[in-house]
């Protein structure tokens, strides 16, 4: 069974991890163990985005940005996969560079050193030649860069379809089992 820590930035795109959220709490056959951390300003994002503060009630263990005793701040937590969504180009640049100045960093640095699944759903456009030069250090060093860019084949009519496609990658990325639109068939 596999252990998830899913970590929130600041980053617009608090519909990804929404949806992502709620999408792992169907799929709880295929996880064993699932925490949340989020950075100083991943709240307030979300709620301006989306208008609540379901993140209050998310039934998971959320860890704060500074509680280096939680289980996934250690190789030996045993944590296989590391959900950043969305990705400030700030915490990219930090995990790039091997600072781990919250738990977000440290979390990251520790899935990289244990050659573990690190996804970063970056989030912001344009890309300067900064923050390219951070996505392939993180690569080079083992991590998956997936931004959130979403596909259109599925012919999305809602928002949250729409941000559901860039999710579904991430799941699969991920390596879960899950029902979604495959190109060249329906769902």
């Amino acid at each position: 069974m596999r252990k998830v820590v899913i970590a929130v930035t600041g980053a617009s795109g608090s519909i990804y991890a929404d949806l992502l959220l709620r999408k792992l709490k169907t799929l709880e056959n295929q996880w064993n163990e699932l925490a949340v951390v989020f950075s100083d300003n991943a709240k307030e994002v979300w709620t301006t985005e989306l208008g609540n503060q379901n993140y209050n009630k998310l039934n998971i263990p959320v860890f704060g940005k500074t509680d280096f005793s939680a289980p996934f701040a250690s190789g030996s937590g045993k944590f296989d996969t590391m959900i950043i969504i969305p990705c400030s180009m700030g915490t990219l640049g930090r995990i790039a560079t091997g600072t781990s100045s919250d738990l977000i960093t440290r979390a990251a640095d520790v899935i990289l050193k244990e050659r573990r699944k690190l996804i970063c759903v970056a989030r912001e456009t344009p890309y300067s030649l900064i923050h390219i030069k951070n996505m392939e250090a993180i690569t080079l060093a083992g991590g998956i860069i997936c931004p959130a860019t979403p596909s259109f084949y599925s012919q999305p009519t809602t928002i949250e379809e729409v941000a559901e496609t860039v999710v579904d990658r991430v799941l699969d990325l991920a390596g879960f089992d899950i029902k979604s639109y495959r190109w060249g068939n329906s769902i």
